[in-house]
């Protein structure tokens, strides 16, 4: 295997994946918290407990800033130098920050109980889905960060661009 090519096979499924989860989540927040702000908290498929508002909110504004850290991503998948690396990277972690939050507003959902309905039982095990693949993710772009096995790493440049291995130093023309 190539230097470096071990994290870029994995990023393009996982990107894929969690793509696909954020649209499923925010599809499902968009329409409860529409079916909610109509007063319709007895639909059937909605239900839900006082933490219900705070968890749909939540859940849109992690899925809003995870769809729009995968495009830092697919950047970064294309490019795939340590420049690129940065900007995926901390996009990345402040995506699984909020989804984070929003995973605790799920915790508390479930343990306050009460009629949860089915739409908002599949959120609540989406964001579930959604932690864990951007977890993993964020693990793949901070092994490309420490290690050139994995990403493009930084400071791997060498000794042709002054990076760390650099032992001999020429002097400086006045």
């Amino acid at each position: 295997m190539a230097v470096g090519r071990g994290g870029k096979s994995l990023m393009g499924p996982l990107l894929a994946v969690n793509s696909v989860v954020h649209l499923i989540v925010l599809g499902l927040a968009g329409w409860s918290l529409d079916k909610y702000i109509d007063g319709e908290q007895d639909h059937p498929h909605l239900g839900g407990n006082p933490s219900t508002s705070f968890l749909l909110v939540f859940a849109l504004i992690g899925g809003v800033i995870g769809a729009c850290s995968l495009f830092a991503g697919l950047i970064h998948l294309r490019a795939w130098h340590s420049d690129s690396l940065a900007g995926a990277a901390s996009s990345a972690f402040i995506s699984w920050t909020m989804t984070a939050l929003a995973f605790g507003l799920v915790c508390k959902q479930i343990i306050l109980g009460g009629h949860r309905g089915k739409r908002l039982q599949t959120l609540e095990a989406f964001i579930t889905l959604s932690l864990l693949s951007q977890l993993l993710y964020l693990l793949l772009l901070h092994g490309g960060m420490c290690s050139g096995r994995f990403g493009p790493a930084y400071g791997g440049y060498g000794t042709r661009y002054g990076g760390i291995g650099m032992t001999r130093r020429t002097p400086a023309v006045v």
